[in-house]
């Protein structure tokens, strides 16, 4: 269940890392009416190959702009209470390339990026790297941190039948500039479709 308390995500997320002593643990649309086609035969190089195949198109249920949120209750393979420790903006294209503006601020790195596959009828896999960042939180005199390593998250998601939320699992997976992990996370994730209708007040919900 997503925390109400998502506004403090910044600040909560702050006092893990600072209490863990490992900083980056974050990472840095018209909708068809047809259903998803999950399996179908498709021609390839002449022979028949069983493969999932998307809508016309290529616009596949995950395809638009999420609002996303981020809900551990695991940090270092450890149970911790539901703590929200990311509110995002999320694109997942046609192309099968997804991007991330996370909440964290854009000096110490915000944006990341992904590449998912249809696993299922509405299920989706995701392959997402933050590549490097800044050390946050920080005390510096100029706000930005020192360098740090890149951050590997996985999601597993499934549509609605309406196509305008998803829910499922993430892995968060922190590491230092020599490729040694310094935190890690795993929890769930909740998503709800941004349209030319929603608004900022529905975002800050």
């Amino acid at each position: 269940m997503r925390s109400r308390n998502w506004k403090s995500a910044p600040a909560i997320f702050t006092l893990v890392l600072g209490l863990m002593s490992a900083p980056a643990a974050l990472s840095q649309c018209g909708m068809p009416g047809k259903n998803i086609k999950p399996m179908s035969w498709e021609p390839q190089n002449g022979r028949a190959h069983l493969m999932l195949a998307d809508d016309e198109g290529g616009n596949a249920a995950i395809v638009g702009m999420w609002h996303v949120f981020f809900t551990a209750n695991k940090m270092n393979g450890s149970p911790i209470p539901d703590t929200v420790i990311d509110n995002a903006l999320s694109v997942w294209h046609s192309d099968h390339t997804e991007i991330m503006n996370s909440v964290r601020p854009p000096q110490d790195g915000n944006f990341c990026l992904g590449v998912w596959k249809q696993t299922g009828s509405s299920k989706f896999y995701l392959n997402h790297f933050a590549w490097y960042a800044n050390q946050f939180p920080n005390d510096t005199n100029n706000g930005i941190g020192d360098p740090v390593g890149p951050t590997h998250f996985t999601e597993t998601v499934t549509v609605s039948p309406d196509r305008n939320h998803f829910t499922g699992s993430f892995t968060l997976t922190a590491y230092d500039t020599q490729g040694n992990i310094t935190i890690s996370f795993s929890g769930s994730l909740s998503g709800t479709r941004i349209t030319t209708s929603t608004t900022t007040n529905q975002l800050l919900q």
